[in-house]
């Protein structure tokens, strides 16, 4: 594994690179979420203030300002432009692949496991696609990681620049994305006596000392822009970020409800292809059998055990708080694919799975997805689903197709080499589901078409309305410089009677024949309208989502 050592930091580089570039090339930014949080940027980039975040001009409290930040960081170095806030996330994605194999060859040292653990990391589909994204779940990912080497510095007797760091990732972790970064390091520092073994002996008075300390630096962190923001933004904004929007959600979540059991229900989905590898799970029996069986276990492994508690702890908590969503697992991510590259590791030659059986589930993935795509039209014909399948450019089947093949025709030998080949083949599957739905996206959730009639109504001197609750999705992407007023059935003719020249944004699952707006775009299965204020004052109900006739 001497050259595969020595290039592997660049073949995952370049995977990260080629995800990040088509996802740059053939998808816009996704609303709600992604347009949303460029708005906020954008919002603060607009008016200058650097404390306070906001979304269409009134103040936003649902996410800290680190992201914000750095994009009008990015921004005010590169100048304005689309590609800089889609890169932010993506580099903290990057930074944990480093993180991660760095975590590995510190708890492994004799170990190739910490070669591979960033494949199994960028390689998991569910990681690989929210590597593209603008979100903030890859930022608590890096301070999760960045806090545990502070741990492990913090044991193996650096104790200063230990806790320091450990301080540090919890300040910047609130940050990114609020307190939910303790749930992956508060754990791992509570139950340092389980997994810290096999080194230096824990002084428990000072390590409890030291992890008090830290988690006082890391709030000293993140009340230095908290307390300030919570007085410059008044009563409600104050009350949302110290409650409302950060201990609130922990204790009783107020969207994305669902049952205790869920993550477990959706975690396989999530860890694919990885889960379907069968030398991986014959590496996780081997391991679970020796553990298990009378007198075995052997000499406990720190790593793994470290591993077990931030993977746990996350998922058990996480699965008590009300409010779920897949990606919120992310951040344990990178311990899942540690614990995997090293069971993998510790596998000879002779315990792998043989090669084409090794390799078939992964294939069967992607033949079957370029399988699918070849038949589109043919699917069409038969169900008429031509709002699925009618736009499927069925090129992309090739590059499905021909790895799919070329795993089974030509099977890598070694562990390294079929980690790295089914890692390439989630990005090409990746890649290629974007291409994929390139036309669907850009018909269906490209938003920038409408967003710059709207800016040019503004500069028109129009005013422009939401009808209903408005989530910021054309500010950026118009780079609107006024915000949208928000109305809807009891407010429309007071706002045109205030408003006569006025522009109205409505939301339809149909629009009838004899209405005309000034505009009509497709928004996944609805419809957006623009109405002008005179055709909504001569009838209001126009722009309901069900007009009445």
């Amino acid at each position: 594994m001497t050259q595969f050592g020595k290039f592997s930091p660049w073949i995952w580089c370049f995977i990260w690179l080629a995800l990040v570039t088509g996802a740059l090339i053939l998808r816009p930014l996704l609303p709600v979420d992604e347009t949303r949080y460029v708005s906020v940027a954008w919002d603060m980039w607009l008016n200058g203030d650097y404390l306070v975040p906001h979304l269409n001009d009134a103040a936003y409290s649902h996410k800290p300002p680190l992201l914000f930040w750095l994009i009008n960081a990015g921004w005010f170095v590169l100048g304005l432009n689309d590609w800089t806030p889609r890169l932010i996330a993506p580099l903290f994605g990057l930074g944990s692949l480093f993180l991660t194999s760095a975590l590995a060859k510190r708890l492994w040292p004799a170990s190739q496991a910490y070669l591979v653990a960033p494949f199994l990391l960028l390689g998991c589909f569910y990681w690989g696609l929210y590597t593209t994204l603008t979100m903030f779940d890859l930022m608590t990912a890096f301070w999760a990681l960045a806090g545990i080497h502070g741990l492990i510095d913090a044991w193996q007797g650096r104790a200063l620049r230990g806790w320091s760091l450990f301080g540090i990732a919890i300040g910047l972790g609130i940050l990114s994305k609020g307190p939910v970064i303790f749930l992956f390091l508060i754990p791992a520092a509570l139950f340092a006596p389980y997994w810290a073994v096999g080194g230096p002996k824990l002084r428990l008075g000072n390590w409890y000392l030291g992890a008090a300390l830290g988690l006082i630096l890391g709030a000293a962190i993140a009340l230095g822009w908290a307390l300030p923001a919570g007085i410059a933004g008044g009563e409600a904004y104050r009350n949302a970020i110290f409650w409302g929007q950060s201990a609130g959600r922990l204790v009783s979540s107020f969207a994305h409800q669902q049952p205790v059991w869920w993550y477990l229900a959706i975690l396989p989905g999530l860890l694919l292809p990885w889960i379907v590898w069968p030398s991986l799970l014959a590496a996780v029996w081997r391991a679970a059998r020796g553990r298990f069986r009378p007198g075995g276990g052997g000499r406990p492994d720190a790593g793994l055990r470290l591993a077990a508690v931030w993977i746990l702890a996350a998922f058990v908590l996480l699965s008590f708080i009300s409010g779920k969503r897949p990606h919120y697992l992310l951040p344990a991510f990178p311990a899942i694919a540690i614990a995997g590259a090293v069971l993998i590791a510790r596998l000879s030659a002779g315990d792998l799975i043989g090669r084409r059986l090794d390799m078939a589930p992964a294939a069967a993935i992607a033949g079957l997805l370029g399988l699918l795509v070849l038949a589109a039209p043919q699917i069409d014909a038969r169900l008429e689903l031509e709002a699925l399948t009618g736009t499927v450019p069925v090129l992309w089947a090739l590059p499905l197709l021909a790895a799919a093949a070329l795993l089974m025709i030509v099977p890598p030998a070694a562990a390294h080499a079929r980690i790295l080949a089914i890692g390439g083949l989630s990005a090409i599957l990746l890649i290629s589901l974007q291409g994929i739905a390139q036309p669907r996206l850009n018909q269906a959730y490209d938003l920038a078409p409408l967003a710059k009639r709207l800016s040019a109504a503004q500069a028109e001197g129009y005013v422009i309305a939401n009808y209903g609750k408005y989530h910021g999705q054309f500010n950026f992407l118009g780079r609107l410089r006024k915000p949208l007023v928000e109305t809807g059935d009891g407010e429309i003719m007071q706002f045109l009677k205030d408003h006569p020249n006025a522009k109205i944004v409505s939301y339809h699952d149909r629009i009838k024949k004899d209405r005309a707006p000034d505009y009509v775009q497709k928004f996944r299965n609805r419809l957006i309208a623009v109405w002008d204020a005179a055709a909504v004052r001569i009838d209001p109900g126009v722009a309901r989502r069900n007009a009445e006739p």
